[in-house]
């Protein structure tokens, strides 16, 4: 049977990275463009860099729920066989659907916080060309929310087909065997 406490730790990560993802999308870096005291060139001048914190302990939090859930479940292809069952199908194709999930949020999140924490430092001194204070896209952050969302419900649903499996097999008549028994010949 699958363990509550594990599934309610992995929940409360998933949680904390889903409101961090949330929060660093809200706090994005802005930039202005700026003018030196005596009006010889321009600069680009930027508010807090506090989104990249947030979305790298968002990077961190839905690893650490991902190693929980992996760890727990031996990564699926380590350990005893399971009963061949609808669990074990439903497990496999969960855990391949989890581990895109996990990968695109990880890159959102990743992407994101590289990009918010690039400043362009350079100056523009009579050019015709407008200076470009280039900044995070907006929806970056919200697309790892998002699959840290999508990643929380097919992490968790995984962990509980692979425990059904998993557990079934082991109450079986037949000894547990994944194959069939052979008898000795006569």
């Amino acid at each position: 049977m699958a363990s509550k406490i594990l599934l309610a730790v992995v929940f409360v990560f998933d949680v904390i990275a889903f409101g961090l993802a949330v929060a660093a999308e809200q706090r994005r870096s802005t930039a202005i463009l700026k003018q030196d005291s005596e009006k010889n060139y321009d600069y680009c001048s930027y508010d807090s860099d506090i989104s990249t914190g947030y979305g790298v302990g968002a990077l961190l939090f839905l690893l650490a729920s991902q190693v929980l859930i992996m760890v727990a479940s031996n990564c699926f292809c380590c350990g005893k066989a399971l009963r061949p069952v609808g669990s074990r199908a439903w497990a496999l194709l969960l855990f391949i659907t989890c581990w895109v999930f996990f990968i695109i949020a990880e890159m959102c999140l990743l992407a994101g916080s590289v990009r918010n924490a690039y400043h362009t430092k350079y100056r523009s001194s009579f050019s015709n060309h407008p200076l470009s204070c280039q900044t995070l896209r907006k929806g970056v952050f919200a697309a790892g929310a998002a699959f840290i969302f999508f990643n929380c419900i097919v992490s968790e649903l995984y962990y509980v087909c692979f425990s059904k499996a998993r557990g079934s097999f082991q109450n079986q008549p037949y000894g547990g065997e994944a194959a069939v028994g052979m008898g000795t010949y006569k």
